[in-house]
């Protein structure tokens, strides 16, 4: 699996999935309209749709649907890597396993996005996660994430999927492409 090259000291680790799987879940995400709804930010209270923080189209579901099989197989082995690449997330972690909530396929279309520095472990409900993953489904020029306290911005690759710690030290956002529409799909690594 080709690496996409990160700096040690990021907590970064990215690979390249196989491109047909990505264009499955597109596909997937077109043909299933009647469940695709506006995009939410997790409020104090609940989740919410907030425009001006996020603003995209999403599906939720199980990562144990089986239009996920091939996907779920490609995204151990980045798991896989990316524990060879920092060991002592398996030595220190033994409770961590592979996903703890549903799996989120956004769109973004031209000049929609999530706005906001945000994390993933940021309340009591969500406390369980470790790791967050993140695969783009199609190539979107300027459409990457930018990782505030690492300097760093990744780009809108087909099939690049990155790992990286769920807390503050993460801090990110989109890129906000404003000619091309952007299609990911994410989710947690946790504890059980």
């Amino acid at each position: 699996m080709k690496e996409y090259k990160t700096p040690l000291g990021s907590f970064i680790g990215g690979w390249f999935i196989d491109r047909k799987f990505c264009e499955d879940l597109i596909n997937f995400f077109e043909n299933n309209k009647k469940r695709q709804f506006k995009g939410l930010i997790g409020g104090a209270v609940s989740l919410q749709v907030n425009d001006k923080v996020k603003k995209s189209i999403d599906i939720s579901m199980s990562g144990h649907d089986s239009i996920f099989d091939n996907y779920n197989n490609q995204l151990q082995k980045c798991i896989d890597l990316y524990m060879m690449k920092y060991p002592e997330v398996r030595k220190h972690y033994a409770t961590f396993y592979s996903t703890i909530e549903n799996y989120n396929i956004q769109k973004y279309k031209p000049g929609d996005g999530f706005y906001d520095w945000h994390c993933e472990r940021n309340s009591r409900s969500v406390s369980r996660r470790c790791l967050v993953w993140m695969t783009y489904l199609n190539d979107v020029t300027e459409g990457g994430t930018e990782f505030k306290y690492q300097n760093l911005k990744t780009d809108a690759k087909c099939g690049l999927t990155l790992i990286w710690p769920t807390d503050f030290t993460h801090m990110h956002r989109g890129v906000i492409s404003q000619n091309e529409t952007k299609y990911i799909i994410t989710g947690s690594y946790g504890f059980e």
